[in-house]
């Protein structure tokens, strides 16, 4: 029977550079599944405030007419990297995706480097704060290293080479670009929306509130939300750290979990191919309108 801390004990007999993807995956598909989801959520959710990210965001429509299906095939891409690696076939298909994607409209180099930094600093900072446990210094190295490969792999250039610098560019981004714009607020606006949506209506406004509590002062700021109450905000803290103690006394992961078995993703009850996900801008025209495809059934990613 594995013990609470024998996967964090291979962890650490391992590389964490030569065998940063694998540790990467351990992480994530072992040791802190929904924590990774939520951060990752919270990472994606936080670029919005750019409002040159924010501004594109809105004019593609994708995440204020479709935020469901964005929401999904950003999971999906990004964690069929994590669940099969940057040499197989399904993970070169999704970067091949997520570049065709980005080479269509007209992101900077800073822009996409900045949203880079939020998937390696994110769920560490959101891990230290609610998770069972701390992450070990290998984790966070194989984090920044199997990023910078992600980065290198989508031509992304001057990318941090260490954790530590990957945090002081995100807070010196964030502090520079940070701002708001309205069609900004619409992208944050249709994204709490959908988040709500996966539980009953009722509890809408009160998990709006929840997941207000969680943002940050510059984010809250750069959105004009109205700040939680003190209260709320202790309350919902509280809240997601008794999680995190609860889930230590659990028994440790046997399987893994992905991100294709959350049961938030609901775009592709029949299946999907990695290669029809995201949108298909047209080749050449540059912010041009999008053209969607749907997943083939009894196709996802086994």
């Amino acid at each position: 029977m594995t013990k609470r801390f024998e996967r964090l004990e291979q962890i650490r007999r391992m590389d964490p550079v030569a065998d940063a993807s694998e540790i990467y995956r351990l992480t994530v598909a072992y040791e802190f599944p929904w924590d990774i989801t939520r951060a990752l959520e919270l990472a994606l959710y936080r670029t919005y405030a750019v409002p040159s990210i924010g501004r594109l965001l809105a004019e593609t429509a994708e995440l204020t007419d479709r935020t469901q299906k964005r929401y999904d095939d950003t999971s999906l891409l990004l964690d069929t990297i994590v669940e099969h690696g940057f040499a197989a076939d399904a993970g070169r298909t999704a970067i091949r995706r997520i570049n065709q994607m980005h080479r269509s409209y007209d992101i900077s180099n800073d822009d996409m480097r900045y949203v880079l930094c939020t998937f390696v600093v994110v769920p560490k900072r959101w891990i230290d704060a609610y998770g069972w446990r701390r992450l070990s210094r290998h984790e966070i190295v194989a984090s920044a290293v199997h990023y910078r490969t992600l980065g290198r792999h989508m031509g992304i250039k001057d990318i941090p080479e260490t954790y530590e610098e990957f945090e002081a560019h995100l807070d010196a981004y964030e502090e520079l670009n940070f701002g708001w714009d309205e069609r900004s607020r619409k992208v944050s606006d249709a994204t709490l929306d959908l988040m709500t949506s996966w539980y009953p209506r009722p509890l809408a406004p009160l998990l709006r509130r929840a997941t207000l509590a969680l943002l940050d002062e510059p984010l809250l700021k750069a959105f004009r939300y109205e700040p939680p109450t003190v209260l709320t905000r202790a309350f919902v803290h509280r809240a997601v750290r008794a999680r995190g103690r609860a889930v230590r006394l659990l028994p440790p992961r046997r399987a893994p979990h992905f991100a294709r078995q959350n049961w938030e993703i609901k775009s592709y009850p029949d299946g999907y191919r990695v290669a029809d996900l995201g949108t298909h801008p047209v080749p050449g025209l540059k912010g041009c309108p999008v053209r969607h495809t749907g997943g083939s059934a009894g196709d996802a990613p086994q």
